[in-house]
């Protein structure tokens, strides 16, 4: 009777990478939206396949009876672990911090996480005030679609706790961002009203697009303007910073392309090849106004940002 053939470690290690390839489309989504940066994603899956791979080099792999299931309450952790030096991180941060925006090419080609389940960079910042826990339940539950029985067992805690972490996160959310999206084509008109008269130093034109109470965010990382050390409310205050920048020449040779910034439609400013600025706006629900501006220049931030070919 022959012997049944055993998989030596290099294949072993082969199929356990496999399986990790067909599941990090997901991770990179779920991880990014617990941590708002495309670094610290990829460090986090780095660490997910070692541990991962680790156990598949022994034979207990063929064990685990839901590879994803083990996958993402493996990522999840591993992200709330990350969290810690992301705020440590933050502490010493200069002005403003905003999410790492993903950015779609010019041909309309997402980032692996925008085909999976795009968050908005607006509600982002919004998630950013929540517990890391708040934080993984909310995004498990109300984007990813995961019971909170599935979610008790990745965090590792009791469903009740689960359901009291959902619902503390969905009344801080649900107050500080009504559930609204406006149509596409309503924000590229809205967004490239704005843009024009941003860039073109038209007073008038600001004060009609942006709502009374706008708020206007610029993350440079104390490295690039326009940026300040807060951010900015209110039509009047929001119309001089923006106009002041132009003033002083800070828009001169730099050329705009549309394109959707984590499922929104946006504007990348560039400089020669090299992306200088992403800005994403935010509509009221009217989708008449703009209620939000996002800038984000940090260089650190948006070295991912290619130029593309006309």
């Amino acid at each position: 009777m022959s012997e049944i053939p055993v998989p030596d470690a290099d294949d072993r290690l082969d199929a356990a990478t496999g399986v990790f390839v067909d599941h990090r489309e997901l991770l990179f989504a779920l991880v990014y939206n617990l941590l708002g940066s495309v670094a610290d994603t990829e460090d986090v899956l780095q660490e997910t396949w070692l541990s991962w791979t680790a156990r598949g080099r022994g034979r207990d792999l063929e064990q685990i009876d839901n590879p994803r299931a083990y996958l993402v309450r493996i990522s999840v952790n591993h992200a709330l672990q990350r969290r810690a030096t992301i705020s440590r991180r933050r502490e010493a941060y200069v002005g403003p911090w905003l999410p790492e925006p993903l950015v779609a090419d010019d041909d309309g080609a997402d980032d692996p996480a925008l085909r999976t389940e795009s968050v908005s960079i607006a509600m982002l910042v919004v998630l950013e005030s929540l517990t890391p826990l708040e934080r993984a339940v909310f995004v498990l539950n109300e984007v990813f679609g995961y019971p909170h029985t599935e979610i008790a067992e990745i965090i590792e805690r009791t469903p009740a706790a689960v359901r009291q972490l959902a619902h503390r996160a969905r009344a801080h959310v649900h107050a500080r961002r009504p559930l609204y999206r406006a149509h596409p084509r309503v924000r590229r008109e809205a967004t490239e009203r704005f843009v024009q008269a941003a860039v073109g130093g038209d007073i008038t034109a600001l004060m009609e697009i942006l709502a009374p109470d706008v708020t206007v965010w610029t993350d440079g990382g104390g490295k690039r303007k326009p940026a300040g050390l807060r951010p900015v409310h209110g039509r009047d205050k929001a119309v001089r910073l923006l106009t002041s920048y132009r003033a002083r020449g800070g828009a001169q040779g730099l050329e705009l392309r549309h394109r959707r910034v984590n499922g929104d439609e946006a504007v990348v400013l560039f400089q020669g090849d090299d992306p200088y600025a992403v800005m994403v706006m935010d509509l009221t629900p009217e989708g008449d106004r703009v209620s939000g501006v996002y800038i984000v220049s940090n260089p650190d931030k948006l070295g991912h940002v290619h130029k593309e070919e006309e």
